[in-house]
Order: structure tokens, then sequence, then C-alpha cells
């Protein structure tokens, strides 16, 4: 089980992909992802996964060259959901899955797709959340400017907690 970052926005898939930083990827959800993130944006066309490799982990955390080290957190989080040994073993791999040679993309890769996407696309959905269940998230609160995302490049996602990411401040 990995982190795993929701995208709900207006363009198409084309339109998102066409955007993407390299090292970083966009996949379809499932049905019932894709209708709770529309719930939150009624205008979405596309909810996909945006990912680095099999998971969204590098987003939210550098990796460690110490893959031990590196996956201390998961290993922490599987232990106390008691997930059975295989188990475990299949959601590393997945963790653990790049292309050979591909390109790392990181916190500030993502920054740069938000705010270029935020200036082609409006208002977009932002959800992360930790492994492969689909979970119902509540309305988000105010929304996030592209100016508030650049200020914490590593620190503007919420676990669980889905975040509306606008252009700028509506004004007065």
């Amino acid at each position: 089980m990995c982190y795993f970052l929701t995208l709900a926005t207006p363009l198409t898939l084309s339109e998102v992909r066409a955007m993407l930083p390299p090292g970083l990827t966009a996949q379809p959800v499932g049905a019932a992802q894709a209708a709770a993130a529309r719930v939150l944006l009624p205008g979405a066309q596309t909810v996909a996964e945006l990912l680095v490799g099999g998971c969204s982990c590098d987003l939210v955390r550098p990796r460690s060259p110490d893959s031990r080290e590196d996956e201390r957190e998961l290993r922490t989080r599987f232990g106390r959901m008691r997930l059975p040994r295989g188990e475990i073993i299949r959601r590393l791999e997945r963790h653990r899955r790049r292309g050979p040679g591909a390109p790392a993309a990181g916190p500030a890769e993502l920054v740069a797709f938000v705010a270029e996407h935020a200036r082609n696309a409006g208002p977009t959905v932002y959800a992360l959340r930790f492994g492969e269940d689909v979970l119902p998230l509540a309305a988000p609160a105010s929304p996030r400017t592209v100016q508030q995302v650049r200020a914490q490049p590593a620190a503007w996602l919420e676990e669980d907690r889905a975040l509306l990411v606008i252009r700028q401040a509506p004004t007065p």
C-alpha cells in the first residue's frame, strides 16, 4: 500500500497527459472512485491517479537511496494493518515499480504541473490517500491558490482530504 494522488479535472485525459512532466503518468480510476470525485467537482471530465511508477509516494515524500529506509514508513503502516506477508510483499513491489531509467518526479514537478494545470483548466480537485481503497472524501474547505501551493511544495497535500486548487483568489 502506498500513497495515491487523485486528480478530478474538467480536462480530458489526453490534455492532462500532455501537461505532465517527465516521470509522471496519469491513469484513469475505477467507476466508484470517479463518481466520488465528481461529487466534489461536478464538471470533472477526467478522474485519474497521478503516478510515478506504481504509486504516488514520490510526489509526497522524497525517496531514500537506501530501499529499507525508504520503505520503513510503509512497513510500519502495513504492520499496524496486520496485513499478511504476501500482501505486504505485493504492495512493496508496487512501490518499487519504475521503468528502467525513468526520470524521477517529485513535489517540485507536481507543483509545476498544478500551476500549469490551473492556468489551463481552472478549479481542480486533488485528493491524497494511503492505500488502494476508495475513501469517501468530505467536500473541500476553502480553496487553495496556486500561490499557496507554491509556498508549501512539500506540504500542501493532506492525506484523506480533498483539496480544491484554483488559479488565484477571487477579487472582492
